[in-house]
């Protein structure tokens, strides 16, 4: 798996949410290196490339999967592709980015929302209390899943106690394989 930041440079699309929060290799004064910004290479990168401080609405949420897709691809009704900005997949963290595995515990690294609070980006608070709020939903959010998946497992243990009388009469049928 490729660094994170080269998905963009081998035209790849990605979007780049809570950048407020990318460490670089280096300490801060050290951190100036940038994208060839300027020839064509460079150009068309940064148009692969979107980013944003925080989590802006379109990308706060998973998209939810249905809960019976389709089994056969319908030619009257073919499947709905998502345009480019619309969230197309999960949220994902690039496993091989992290810094626990890029960086040894003694390198200095620099935060990208510190260096641009002190070259003059002024939401610095601002994105820290949006970040804040949403952390709280979403903890809210993953209480309220882990209770449902509790529920459905006791659920489901019930159900298959019920059934087990029922499956060996479908399996003296030869229904049920």
């Amino acid at each position: 798996m490729r660094h994170a930041y080269m998905h963009y440079q081998l035209s790849r699309r990605v979007v780049v949410v809570r950048c407020e929060g990318i460490n670089i290799s280096g300490n801060f004064y050290r951190n100036k290196r940038m994208l060839p910004h300027k020839t064509k290479r460079g150009q068309a990168a940064l148009e692969r490339l979107k980013v944003f401080d925080g989590i802006p609405p379109p990308y706060d949420k998973n998209p939810e999967n249905p809960t019976n897709p389709p089994k056969t691809r319908d030619p009257q009704n073919p499947p709905k592709t998502p345009k480019f900005g619309i969230l197309q997949g999960k949220r994902r963290v690039v496993l091989a980015a992290l810094k626990i595995i890029r960086l040894k515990p003694t390198r200095k690294f620099a935060v990208l929302g510190r260096l641009a609070h002190e070259v003059g980006w002024k939401y610095r608070d601002v994105t820290e209390a949006l970040e804040e709020k949403r952390k709280e939903k979403a903890k809210i959010r993953y209480n309220k899943k882990r209770k449902m998946m509790s529920l459905r497992r006791r659920a489901e243990r019930s159900a298959e106690k019920k059934a087990t009388p029922l499956t060996a009469v479908l399996r003296q049928h030869g229904l049920l394989l």
